[in-house]
């Protein structure tokens, strides 16, 4: 577990905004039942207080935590580098998933979309997409359910099974090779799948 309980240059849980902001979610909480209520604000807070990047068309593009709690805006990558860190710094273990989804709800072109995984002490892992909700999106926390943003439709499309400690190199390139979120948009990563 240790590995998903590090801060890491993307994931900086120890830079001094991402600390107070961690600190002020778990406020007023105490005991082991309060891991879920934890848990559920600093979902809620990345999911409804930041905003996507691609709904609203906002700059800067974000990459590290400390730069999406700075700016209140980030792709979903970006905003699931965010809700690590909150766990984090708060001691609950989390990682970082991908779903391999269509851009357009119809086929090709594809892309990786970013959410995470949390370690519930009642359930275990547990994924949660703070993507921020939208009409026809309503992610939400109802463990042991998941609630996610995106359902599976198309046969290329699929869950990635792994819960990566850091995010994947080409998200990151994706990141940080472009300075407008609209190039970021048209450049969407993605891994097609093995015959």
């Amino acid at each position: 577990m240790q590995a998903y309980l590090v801060a890491s240059p993307y994931i900086d849980f120890d830079h001094p905004r991402v600390a107070a902001q961690a600190r002020a979610l778990a406020q007023g909480l105490a005991g082991a039942s309060s891991t879920l209520q934890l848990v559920q604000r600093c979902f809620e807070f990345v999911r409804d207080e930041i905003r996507h990047s691609g709904d609203f068309k906002l700059n800067p593009v974000t990459c590290k935590a400390s730069d999406v709690l700075l700016h209140q805006t980030g792709y979903c990558y970006a905003k699931s580098h965010l809700l690590a860190a909150l766990l984090r710094a708060n001691g609950v273990p989390a990682g970082l998933c991908y779903q391999r989804l269509s851009v357009g709800d119809g086929g090709a072109p594809y892309c990786l979309h970013g959410l995470n995984a949390v370690h519930l002490p009642e359930f275990g892992w547990y994924r949660v997409d703070a993507r921020g909700n939208k009409p026809g999106v309503h992610a939400q926390f109802t463990p042991p359910r998941e609630a996610l943003a995106f359902a599976l439709q198309d046969a290329q499309e699929r869950d990635l099974p792994e819960i990566w400690a850091e995010p994947l190199p080409l998200v990151i390139q994706a990141l940080q090779a472009h300075d407008d979120v609209g190039a970021v948009g048209r450049n969407l990563p993605d891994l097609p799948l093995l015959p």
